[in-house]
């Protein structure tokens, strides 16, 4: 059974042909959702054949979701710019009987890289995700931040793709584009979740004991070491910001709550 994929992209001139070749291995058509990219994404995209969509950001897994309207088969491969199908993940994949498939969808391991070095520690591997999906059954959960695939049944693959997650560890802090603890304390805040003057520093200590000790990030050196102060310093930002907002009205008046995006 043929096979489509799904890439969402904003600005992913590095990343998107080798993620588009990657998917070709088993795809047979690839759309690619764009929410306004400024650099050469689109052009790359198209010049390998992928369908290109123009949709400005309306969060993760709705963002995701818009490719299905436009993909030519059942089954759905999705995966972000700065993934990859490893040689053994296209094997596994090419010997599944989709067909005849029972389960709603395929997790996948996933290797989480900082440059080069894979890192096993901090909850980062196996880190399983469900990348491969029968759209008449399911699909990504419709939310902002953090989407998933909904199925009910499914298989695991004993495989890993590779995940490009921080191209070194000064990203950890600060990427680009990627302020969690702002967006997440806009959506909490949204949703009427409260904090209180110790849930900074609750959460904060929290996030890098479960990272440094229960997720064994101490065996990991200097990148366990810091994986778990990122952690913990975007949780203590995240409570702090939420509850600024409670306590600060003008404070949620400068920040645009209608395109947390």
């Amino acid at each position: 059974m043929k096979i489509s994929g799904n890439i969402i992209t904003l600005n992913e001139e590095r990343n998107i042909a080798a993620c588009i070749e990657s998917m070709q291995t088993v795809c047979d058509d690839i759309v690619v959702v764009d929410s306004g990219s400024t650099d050469k994404t689109v052009e790359i995209a198209t010049e390998l054949g992928a369908t290109v969509i123009h949709q400005p950001y309306l969060g993760d897994g709705i963002q995701k979701n818009v490719a299905l309207a436009h993909t030519q088969h059942r089954w759905v491969l999705s995966l972000d710019a700065d993934e990859r199908l490893t040689p053994e993940m296209t094997q596994a994949i090419q010997q599944l009987d989709l067909a005849a498939s029972t389960v709603e969808g395929y997790s996948f391991r996933r290797q989480n890289r900082i440059g080069s070095r894979w890192i096993k520690y901090c909850g980062w591997y196996p880190d399983r995700c469900i990348r491969l999906y029968d759209t008449d059954k399911t699909r990504f959960s419709d939310v902002k931040q953090h989407a998933s695939v909904q199925a009910k049944t499914t298989q695991d693959i004993n495989a890993d793709i590779i995940h490009f997650s921080f191209n070194h560890i000064g990203e950890l802090f600060a990427k680009p584009g990627r302020n969690f603890s702002g967006r997440a304390a806009k959506i909490m805040y949204a949703k009427g979740k409260k904090a209180n003057a110790f849930s900074p520093f609750l959460h904060g200590l929290n996030a890098f004991i479960r990272k440094y000790i229960f997720q064994r990030g101490f065996l990991g050196g200097v990148d366990g070491m810091t994986i778990a102060l990122s952690s913990a310093i975007n949780s203590y930002l995240k409570y702090a910001k939420l509850l600024e907002y409670q306590r600060d009205p003008s404070v949620t008046k400068q920040d645009d709550f209608n395109n947390i995006w």
